[in-house]
């Protein structure tokens, strides 16, 4: 298992640097926009709002809705993964379906936010605070910039253990 979540930290790790590198040369860099740390702080935390309050029209509009789009999760029960935004969709549909709305309270402590050009890379820790006693969640969003909006290409969530040691 736990040999599955460092593959999947690497794959995870090499697909995002796969996006910057291919978004340097692309496209031109520009100065990120005093309001983009913003901008991104308020998507993500207007997906994660959608997600718990189980708005699946808002949680959707906050994504590309590309192939390269990816969702990842894991924990010490299971492992699971997403590529591409028609297999997100339809892996959250049974979801939004069934689950009911939730009043967590959640605490993020923003890491490291970067901008290059129109991709973003965010790191932050997230605390989920209700009846399911969750551990702390170590979390990695890829953004992209269309059309002048901020949008999720790429999640990432691992539960943080407490003996959060590399194991080989």
């Amino acid at each position: 298992m736990k040999l599955a979540i460092h593959t999947l930290i690497f794959l995870l790790t090499l697909s995002c640097i796969g996006l910057f590198a291919q978004n340097k040369k692309n496209k031109p860099q520009t100065a990120p926009s005093g309001n983009d740390e913003t901008s991104i702080k308020a998507i993500i935390e207007k997906e994660t709002k959608a997600f718990f309050e189980i708005d699946q029209k808002t949680w959707a509009s906050l994504w590309v809705h590309e192939p390269y789009a990816f969702w990842s999760f894991a924990d010490t029960t299971d492992v699971n993964s997403f590529s591409g935004w028609e297999d997100i969709n339809k892996g959250f549909n049974n979801y939004f379906k069934t689950s009911k709305p939730s009043t967590a309270n959640i605490k993020r402590d923003w890491l490291h936010i970067k901008v290059q050009g129109n991709m973003a890379y965010i790191r932050f820790t997230q605390q989920v605070t209700d009846d399911s006693n969750r551990p702390p969640q170590a979390e990695v969003r890829v953004m992209e910039k269309v059309n002048g909006e901020w949008k999720i290409v790429c999640v990432s969530v691992i539960a943080i253990q407490k003996d959060n040691e590399p194991v080989r």
